[in-house]
């Protein structure tokens, strides 16, 4: 008979092995991305045939500038987000583990001992008796049986929460990636704009120099004095303003680094920032499709279907299976001898009949989750169509932006030759010249703007197509 039970047991467990592979999941099937296929008007970011696709560009290749290579790696190495999403990926690992492990039995070891003493009057002889038992055990306890797939959903919901957690944290990474390089080429850029301020600064200051002399011997007037007075004081406020925000830029580079950045990661002009690998949008949408955060929408979509699983499971009788071989004795010494053997089965089945809404509210929850998580992906799809078509319409006109700035420039410092040389030769006074320089003043920040602008665009396409990954 121990030997029938046990072979029962063993059986149970290979057919409980077979049976759980039923899934009460609805068929998951992606839904279509609600944009269109096309870039709004084409590929409007002047593609060329030697331009790649930014997910095949590791950003080691796409950044040309040694100082921001340097500046992006020691910001994966520190940056504490990061830190963040690594440990949050090792915990769903975890929890996905712990999940996965709830398909098999618990098989373990127990042994323990018990005393017992029966006073005479409530013992069955009419005696006081002291008892000792000893016992040694090896099988399973409250294992479900997955007739229903209700365990298998919940592994299955593990394993998507883990692979979202996953692309979470590919999607900080990119995002860690842009900021640095945001951050850097900003710095860059108002350290060319003090730069040109400072510059600026010292023109004005040989300008008033000038006037007063030609002021002090009657040549200028005291409104001609005064205005260049004015102009001066105004590049002296730009340049300390301008100095306040290279500070800030500093600071904001070594928070997003993780730590101080050294100088010689430090950018010396925007011109270095501007070197940039060109990358392509491609033909079709659908490589957006391929975006870390779209891919942890969708494990999202899929974790929620797998829950619609379990709750539908949750209708049907769970059956519980508790059984062991072992071995009980009353003295410690006799318990491996012949005839000590002892088993136990005890299988268990729970069926539901009432429960007054509860497995229906359930399931009516775990199917809106789904719907919102639907709503979610196709919110996250459309999101990122807009943002890869602003940079790529940023990028198909910051060319000629920058090519307009520049003729605006040169004009306008010509305006101011001509200008100063009117007034040198009193044919003017000074108020034309003073126009003419804050014209060009006004024209050269421009231009530094327009490059920063252009730069970001690149490097907003390039993370809007899911570009940035080692």
């Amino acid at each position: 008979m121990f030997r029938i039970r046990t072979s029962l047991f063993i059986f149970s467990m290979l057919l409980a092995g077979l049976s759980g592979c039923a899934s009460m999941a609805p068929k998951y099937s992606r839904p279509p991305a609600p944009v269109p296929k096309a870039w709004p008007g084409g590929d409007s970011s002047g593609r060329t045939a030697a331009e790649v696709s930014a997910q095949s560009v590791k950003w080691q290749d796409f950044f040309l500038d040694p100082k921001l290579k340097s500046a992006i790696d020691l910001a994966l190495k520190n940056n504490r987000d990061l830190r963040i999403a690594a440990l949050a990926i090792e915990k769903a690992r975890a929890m996905y583990g712990v999940q996965k492990a709830e398909i098999f039995p618990i098989i373990g070891v127990s042994a323990g001992s018990s005393s017992q003493r029966l006073p005479a009057d409530v013992s069955p002889s009419g005696k006081e008796v002291a008892t000792e038992q000893y016992s040694v055990s090896f099988g399973t306890s409250s294992w479900e049986l997955d007739f229903f797939g209700r365990v298998r959903s919940l592994k299955d919901q593990a394993l998507e929460t883990c692979l979202s957690t996953e692309q979470a944290q590919k999607s900080v990474q990119i995002s860690l990636i842009s900021t640095v390089a945001n951050a850097w080429i900003m710095l860059a850029a108002d350290l060319d704009r003090l730069k040109f301020s400072e510059k600026t600064l010292q023109l004005q200051t040989e300008s008033l120099k000038l006037i007063k002399h030609r002021y002090d011997t009657g040549i200028s007037s005291e409104l001609d004095l005064r205005q260049a007075q004015t102009r001066m004081e105004a590049a002296r406020v730009d340049t300390v303003s301008l100095s306040r925000s290279v500070a800030l830029d500093r600071n904001l580079l070594d928070l997003v680094v993780g730590q101080t950045l050294p100088d010689d990661a430090l950018p010396s002009c925007l011109a270095s920032a501007g070197l940039l690998k060109k990358v392509s949008a491609g033909l079709s949408s659908d490589i957006l499709l391929q975006r870390p955060d779209i891919l942890q929408a969708e494990n999202r979509l899929k974790a929620a279907n797998a829950s619609i699983g379990a709750a539908r499971a949750a209708f049907f009788p769970r059956i519980t299976l508790t059984a062991g071989v072992g071995t009980l004795s009353g003295e410690l010494s006799g318990l491996f001898k012949s005839g000590s053997g002892t088993w136990a089965f005890a299988p268990r089945i729970d069926i539901p009949i009432f429960d007054f809404g509860r497995r229906k509210g359930n399931l009516d929850a775990v199917v809106a989750e789904s719907k919102i998580a639907v709503a979610q992906y196709e919110k996250a799809i459309q999101t990122a169509f807009r943002e890869t078509a602003d940079a790529l319409a940023a990028l198909g006109y910051a060319d000629k932006q920058v090519s307009a700035q520049e003729s605006l420039i040169a004009s306008t410092g010509a305006a101011y030759r001509i200008a100063e040389a009117r007034y040198r030769a009193g044919v003017d006074n000074y108020l034309p010249s003073l126009d003419a320089q804050r014209s060009l003043y006004g024209a050269g920040i421009g231009l530094i703007g327009l490059k920063l602008a252009r730069t970001n665009a690149q490097i907003s396409l390039y993370k809007a197509l899911g570009g940035g990954m080692d």
